[in-house]
This record gives C-alpha cells, sequence and structure tokens, in this order.
C-alpha cells in the first residue's frame, strides 16, 4: 500500500484565507471524494498537491519521501483539471501511449467509451466525449494516485456510471481523490467524505451533517 500525506496546507490571495491548515491523507486501495460550493478552494486544493501551484505552507509527502517540486510527482501523482489539456489535432490513437504504459494502451483502447474515437483528433469531439477521454488517461496513467476535479461534468448519467465503476476497478492499484458538483456520485463510490468550508476540510460522517454545514438544503 502506498500513502500520500498532505498537511500544513495554506493559501492565501491578499488578506483573503482560501485554505486553513488543510490536512488530507490518501492511500491505494481508496477512493476520497471532497464536497465544496464554488470558490471554497478545491481546486486551489488539487493543484497545491500536484504542484502546479505553491501554498503559503505545504507538507507532501509520498511514502517516505517528501514532494517538493512539481517533477517530483513524476508517476506518482497525476491530475485531471476543470480545463481540457489535450492538444487538439493530434489523433486519439497517438495521444493514449503518451499518458499510459503499452498494458494500459491497450486497455483503454478497448473501451467502449474510447474505441469509437480512435482516429479521431480532440477538436472533432463533443464536451463530453473529450471530458471522458482526459478523465480515463488520467485515471489508466502510472501515477499511484489521482485527483479528479470535476470528472463527471457535461457527461450523461449512463456514462458516468461507467465512469464510476471504472474508477473502483482502478482502486486496486491506485488511490483516488474526487471532487465533482454532482455529490450524489461522489458519496456513490467515496470511502471518505470531505467538506471543503471556510479554509478547513471538514470529514463528514453522513448526509445530516452536510445538511448542518449548509452544503445541502435541510429538506433533502
Amino acid at each position: 500500500m502506498s500513502t500520500l500525506h498532505i498537511d500544513s496546507i495554506t493559501k492565501s490571495y491578499g488578506e483573503k484565507d482560501i485554505l486553513k491548515d488543510v490536512y488530507l491523507r490518501s492511500e491505494t486501495g481508496k477512493v476520497s471524494g471532497i464536497l465544496g460550493r464554488n470558490g471554497s478552494g478545491k481546486s486551489t486544493l488539487f493543484q497545491i498537491i500536484f504542484g502546479t501551484l505553491k501554498g503559503n505552507t505545504q507538507y507532501i509527502k509520498f511514502n517516505n519521501t517528501i514532494l517538493q517540486k512539481q517533477s517530483d510527482r513524476k508517476n506518482k501523482i497525476a491530475y485531471l483539471p476543470q480545463y481540457s489539456f489535450l492538444p487538439k489535432n493530434i489523433k486519439i490513437k497517438n495521444l493514449i501511449p503518451l499518458f499510459c504504459d503499452k498494458e494500459n494502451a491497450d486497455k483503454i483502447s478497448q473501451l467502449n467509451l474510447v474505441q469509437p474515437f480512435l482516429n479521431n483528433t480532440p477538436k472533432t469531439l463533443s464536451g463530453g466525449e473529450l471530458r471522458v477521454l482526459e478523465a480515463l488517461l488520467i485515471i489508466y496513467s502510472k501515477a499511484e494516485f489521482i485527483l479528479l476535479d470535476e470528472p463527471f461534468h457535461s457527461l450523461s448519467p449512463k456514462i458516468v456510471t461507467e465512469l464510476k465503476i471504472i474508477i473502483k476497478q482502478q482502486t486496486e492499484s491506485k488511490g483516488f481523490i474526487i471532487s465533482d458538483h454532482q455529490y450524489h456520485d461522489v458519496l456513490a463510490i467515496s470511502d471518505d467524505i470531505f467538506l471543503l468550508s471556510d479554509g478547513h476540510l471538514k470529514l463528514i460522517k453522513d448526509l445530516d451533517e452536510l445538511k448542518r454545514f449548509n452544503y445541502l438544503p435541510k429538506n433533502i
């Protein structure tokens, strides 16, 4: 089992504190779900964990190795951002090996979600098709820890169901940290649920706590 230890994460912009001493422990075999309103700092937290953004303070350790530079995360942490990141004019069958080893590249190429588009380029795909492709490339990457920021955005319920099954299958060898506004889908596949509110990450026990912290309406 591998562990990702995230501690003492703070981030402020001017006088506004976005993250206040955030702690999170992830391990292979588990899915951690992070819920929070728009602007609560979820994407900021993911970018700090991945190394593309510096916190005011931060301590991130993979097993016994402290991760300081973004390059330290190679093959350890992979990140699906909210924005599209694939080059627009390269065929998808040629992009897959850039993200995955041969075994996983073959697995992706055989998925019904991907097969119809292997000879397409990203610029020809719909928003939902592109989103699921990018999510799969990150999920099947060499990294042991996968950060997914809004992976279900613009996907049909059928595709979301298929993607959740794949995520759970991949927990055999990977750890996941997932955030999405479709909270019921996050709840369905997460072993631990956290709420990011007022800069703090709170472990959530049940739906009643989400109501108490005003993330969900009281009448749900």
